[in-house]
């Protein structure tokens, strides 16, 4: 895990992508596209941890419970992850300033929020380094086929085909609460095609794009917080 290092600054432009790009089968066709956008240098170190929330109550949809642990999940794993804070913990533990109608919507309302009294101190006390925001959501978007079983005297089976088309699209911004700033963001879409095509017994070839959308952004994530970025 790296640690801040003050004694080297880096700087960096005002807008910085980085776009992979990928196809993988899983059952069904997948692409994949993830994106970061930084803005200020990154880093963790021993003893500091982020908090993943989600952005739903002022976005207009919810992110799923599903993705949303999946996200706190994969940030910590392996050689590389991050301590992840508990949502309800935290939104427990500074109660009213996270709560849905209180909660700050970008990351210029955090100066004033952490100067609220006993703000900071609880934040600092955790260990908290980065609040995570969290939105998206996972839609089918196509479809067609048709598909049909029957059982008979001699027997069963399912005939035909069907197909439907799954988009996954999630952006996670990146507060700095030390810094007080915004960091930057990372955003992961996977567009999957799922079909099940049947002569007697049906083969579902799924494409899991929830589950790999959580995977391509955790993994840029933990890269985005722990890399202080590229030199300007």
């Amino acid at each position: 895990m790296a640690a801040d290092n003050p004694a080297h600054p880096v700087r960096f432009p005002a807008f910085a992508t980085v776009v992979v790009a990928t196809a993988a089968l899983l059952g069904g066709c997948m692409t994949s596209r993830v994106e970061e956008s930084k803005n200020a240098a990154t880093g963790i170190g021993a003893g500091e941890s982020v908090v993943i929330l989600a952005t739903s109550y002022h976005k207009g949809k919810a992110v799923e419970e599903d993705f949303l642990s999946c996200v706190n999940a994969e940030v910590q794993k392996g050689k590389g992850g991050i301590a992840v804070y508990p949502e309800r913990q935290f939104t427990d533990a500074l109660f009213p300033w996270f709560e849905p109608r209180t909660a700050p919507q970008t990351a210029e309302a955090l100066p004033e929020l952490l100067s609220r009294p006993g703000v900071e101190e609880r934040i600092q006390a955790r260990g908290i380094r980065y609040i995570v925001w969290l939105n998206g959501t996972t839609e089918q978007t196509n479809g067609g086929g048709s598909l049909s079983c029957a059982v008979g005297p001699g027997g069963g089976g399912c005939f035909g085909l069907t197909w439907w088309e799954d988009d996954a699209s999630y952006d996670a911004a990146v507060w700095d609460l030390r810094q007080k700033a915004d960091a930057g963001s990372v955003s992961a879409d996977v567009h999957g095609t799922s079909m099940i095509p049947a002569l007697i017994i049906p083969v579902p070839l799924i494409a899991r794009t929830q589950s790999a959308a959580c995977k391509d952004l955790a993994r840029e994530l933990r890269e985005f917080i722990v890399d202080g970025g590229p030199a300007a």
